[in-house]
């Protein structure tokens, strides 16, 4: 499907954006000048990134990994989520925004997937992680959704940085389909070190 202008965009309601919009699955991101940018969120967050003066911005999905026994456990689902900070950051810097302009939305972080042994609190985490990450990089958080007992479905638009973010009660079928990939998301974090790496270079 050919993505109309962004005038005619621009008027569509969020509904009719999706149709048009670019989706962002489990452990990716995306950056885009005039097109939509959609996903579907449970326990993992998205932080919408933005550079209103280049009208571009884009959208990762993540979470942490699960803590082991580890005595690294930690740090190593720190570094993993700051690997998918950085991956966005990066993809804007290289088309040219400044990070003294960039802002950011954040959504997500639903007490929605249970991963037993205690890490019921994986949104909380994910949460947390966010607000800390763009503290520390001095990145203003302008708005939020995240925490409570919903998945969300979440459509941005880059050019402007707007985001409409809908809540959906967990026992509806798309919430269901999600915890079945974020379930699969978080075990393949296991697998690859947490970062779910998909060929991104981080300078």
């Amino acid at each position: 499907m050919s993505v109309p202008p962004l005038a005619v965009l621009s008027s569509l309601s969020p509904k009719e954006m999706e149709r048009h919009a670019r989706n962002v699955a489990p452990g990716d991101w995306a950056v885009e000048h005039a097109r939509p940018i959609a996903t579907l969120l449970g326990s993992c967050v998205s932080v919408c990134l933005f550079d209103l003066e280049l009208r571009l911005g884009g959208i990762n999905h993540f979470m942490l990994p699960a803590l082991s026994r580890s005595a690294f456990s930690e740090t190593d689902a720190l570094l993993a989520g700051d690997y998918c900070m950085e991956a966005l950051l990066n993809g804007l810097l290289m088309r040219g925004a400044r990070k003294s302009r960039i802002k950011a939305k954040a959504f997500g972080g639903g007490a929605i997937l249970k991963l037993g042994h205690g890490q019921n609190d994986i949104g909380r985490r994910n949460a947390d992680f966010t607000r800390e990450w763009l503290g520390r990089e001095n990145i203003p958080l302008m708005s939020d959704d995240m925490l409570g007992p919903w998945s969300r479905k979440l459509v941005f638009t880059p050019w402007n940085g707007e985001a409409w973010c809908r809540r959906m009660a967990s026992t509806l079928h798309t919430s269901v389909e999600i915890m079945r990939e974020e379930k699969i998301y978080a075990a393949s974090l296991q697998k690859d070190g947490g970062t779910g790496a998909k060929g991104v270079e981080l300078f």
